[in-house]
């Protein structure tokens, strides 16, 4: 069984770290998950429930939710396998921290852990405009193996509803981990 960490920080844009989340559970993955101080708050505040509450929706296990504080745990070590990560959505403060190697929460670790192994690290960040900070930083985690994926939904399909996009976001992380989904309408 595949097994992927999905990490939601204190961006605007919840919704997608839930949504892959629930279609990685869906594909029959084992899913793990850290959410940090400032992401808890933004899912409360963008879906009117406690990340604790989607994470029983979505069926990740409750010793699968790691605390952001907690250093000590399994996904800080290198020897916890993973077939990779994906932090969504991605605030500009975690793109910092991991670019420059700081190690400020469990969610850094993890991107920091995922790049020495070599594993599949995909950053979703969503943030507009970008500053040139910002574009620096991503550009030194491509470099160093990471996929950048920004949250941006395509229009080409023609999605009906905020779901659709969502879908569609969370079509190209999955796409990104090489696993197949029937999230959204292939360009034909």
């Amino acid at each position: 069984m595949r097994k992927y960490l999905v990490c939601i920080t204190g961006a605007s844009g919840a919704r997608y770290g839930i949504r892959v989340i629930q279609a990685l559970v869906e594909s029959g993955c084992e899913v793990h998950a850290i959410v940090s101080r400032w992401g808890e708050r933004v899912v409360a505040e963008e879906t009117g429930r406690a990340f604790a509450a989607w994470a029983d929706l979505t069926g990740v296990a409750q010793e699968r939710v790691y605390d952001a504080e907690d250093l000590s745990a399994p996904p800080a070590s290198g020897s916890f396998r993973l077939d990779g990560a994906v932090i969504v959505p991605c605030s500009m403060n975690s793109v910092g921290a991991i670019a420059s190697g700081v190690c400020g929460n469990l969610i850094h670790r993890v991107g920091l852990v995922c790049l020495k192994e070599k594993r599949p690290l995909v950053l979703v960040p969503r943030e507009c405009p970008l500053s040139l900070i910002d574009l620096k930083n991503m550009a030194t985690l491509a470099a160093a193996g990471a996929v950048i994926s920004p949250a941006a939904p395509a229009f080409y399909y023609k999605p009906k509803t905020i779901d659709d996009l969502i879908d569609f976001v969370a079509g190209k992380i999955l796409d990104n981990l090489g696993i197949e989904h029937g999230l959204f309408k292939r360009w034909e």
